[in-house]
C-alpha cells in the first residue's frame, strides 16, 4: 500500500461510533509511506479523540505495514498574554457584540435562556453565534439538536461550527468521543480550550456572540472578561432565596470587573396549573425584582415553569422556534428589553 492508497483508505475509514468518515471530518493532516512504514498525522482536537482514531487506524491497517507512526498535529501555541477586565483583549474581533449569560448556581435554566435568546436575536435578522463556555456541563448541543454532530475542519484548518435554527454553535461536547465523556481538566486547560474556540473557529462575521458561561464566579468568567470586550451581561436566576444569594455574587462580580449589565432574567418564575389556571409560586416570588432593586439593574423578563419549555428543550426544539406564541413571546420580549437597556453596535 503506497501513500496515495493509504490516504484514500484513511479518508474512507469511519470515525469510531459515527456514520461519518475521517475524510468528511477532515481529520487527516499528512500521510507518508516509506519502506513499508506509515507515518500519519491527525488533526484531532482532543486527546480522547486522537486515541480513539489512532486505535481505529491501527486496527484497520497495521497488518499492511511493518510499523505505523500516528501522531497528533501540534497546534500553534496560543498567545496567553491575558488582558485585564478594565482593558480587555479582543479575541473575537469578528463579533460586533458579545453577550455573556451567567448564573450564580447551576440548574436555573441558564443554557435554555442562552439558546433561546441567541435564536431570538437571529429571528430579528442578526448574524449570531453561541459559544458553550460551560465546559464541565455542556448542554448547548442537546438544546439545539446538534448533539450527534462532531467537530470538523475547513481547508484553512479552522474548526467549522455547527449550525441550526439560524445560529452558529460551538461546544466542547462536539469534540468528545461520547456524550458522557467527562472533562477532567484543570482550569488552565479549560481556559486554553476556550481561547481556541474563540480564535480557531470559523465563526465568520457576527453581529452577536452569545456566551453561555458556567455557573459561579471562577476562572472562566474572569478570563472571558479579560479576553473579550463584553457588551452586556445577562444574569439568570430563579425566585428561590438560595438562588438569589448565589446570583448576588455573580452580579457583584460583573460589576467589579466592569461588565455592563443588560439585566436579570427570572426563570421558573411561577407555575400555571393547566387544568385550573391557578398560579403557584413554587420557588417563592419577588426574588428577581428584589435583586434588580438592590443592584439597580433591569428585570428583563419572567419565564414560567412550563412543561412545554422543558419538553422542547430536552428534544432540541427551542420554544422560541417551535413553541406557541405565548412561549415565543417570553424570549422575544427579553431581547426587546435588552435593546432598551444596552446600546448595541448594530
Amino acid at each position: 500500500m503506497n501513500t496515495k492508497e493509504l490516504l484514500e483508505a484513511l479518508n474512507a475509514l469511519s470515525y469510531p461510533g459515527l456514520s461519518r468518515t475521517l475524510g468528511e471530518l477532515k481529520l487527516i493532516s499528512e500521510v507518508k509511506v516509506t519502506d513499508n512504514q506509515a507515518s500519519i498525522e491527525l488533526l484531532t482536537l482532543s486527546d480522547d479523540s486522537y486515541l480513539s482514531v489512532k486505535s481505529a487506524i491501527e486496527e484497520a491497517f497495521s497488518q499492511y505495514f511493518s510499523s505505523m507512526n500516528i501522531t497528533k498535529k501540534a497546534t500553534v501555541k496560543k498567545d496567553m498574554n491575558y488582558g485585564n477586565s478594565a482593558a480587555p483583549n479582543n479575541r473575537a474581533p469578528y463579533a460586533a457584540n458579545v453577550i455573556a449569560v451567567t448564573s450564580g448556581k447551576g440548574g436555573v435554566g441558564k443554557s435554555t435562556v442562552s439558546v433561546n435568546l441567541a435564536i431570538a436575536l437571529a429571528q430579528r435578522g442578526y448574524r449570531v453565534g453561541i459559544l458553550d463556555a460551560d465546559l464541565y456541563g455542556p448542554n448547548i448541543p442537546r438544546l439545539t439538536n446538534t448533539d450527534l454532530e462532531k467537530i470538523k475542519w475547513n481547508d484553512d484548518n479552522k474548526i467549522v461550527p455547527s449550525e441550526n435554527y439560524g445560529i452558529k454553535i460551538m461546544s466542547v461536547a462536539l469534540t468528545t468521543p461520547t456524550s458522557d465523556t467527562p472533562l477532567v481538566w484543570r482550569s488552565s486547560v479549560a481556559v486554553s480550550a476556550l481561547i481556541q474556540f474563540l480564535e480557531d473557529v470559523a465563526w465568520g462575521e457576527l453581529d452577536f456572540l452569545v456566551i453561555d458561561m458556567p455557573p459561579g464566579t471562577g476562572d472562566i468568567q474572569l478570563t472571558m472578561a479579560q479576553e473579550l470586550p463584553i457588551t452586556a451581561g445577562v444574569i439568570v436566576t430563579t425566585p428561590q432565596l438560595v438562588a438569589s444569594d448565589d446570583v448576588s455574587r455573580s452580579i457583584r462580580m460583573f460589576q467589579d470587573i466592569h461588565v455592563p449589565m443588560a439585566g436579570l432574567v427570572e426563570n421558573m418564575s411561577y407555575f400555571i396549573a393547566p387544568d385550573t389556571g391557578t398560579r403557584y409560586d413554587i420557588f417563592g416570588s419577588g426574588g428577581g425584582e428584589r435583586l434588580c432593586a438592590r443592584y439597580n439593574i433591569p428585570l428583563l423578563g419572567q419565564i414560567p415553569l412550563n412543561m412545554a419549555i422543558r419538553e422542547g428543550s430536552d428534544n432540541g426544539e427551542p420554544p422560541v422556534v417551535l413553541g406557541d406564541e405565548s412561549l415565543k413571546s417570553y424570549y422575544r420580549d427579553i431581547v426587546e428589553n435588552m435593546f432598551k437597556s444596552v446600546k448595541f453596535r448594530v
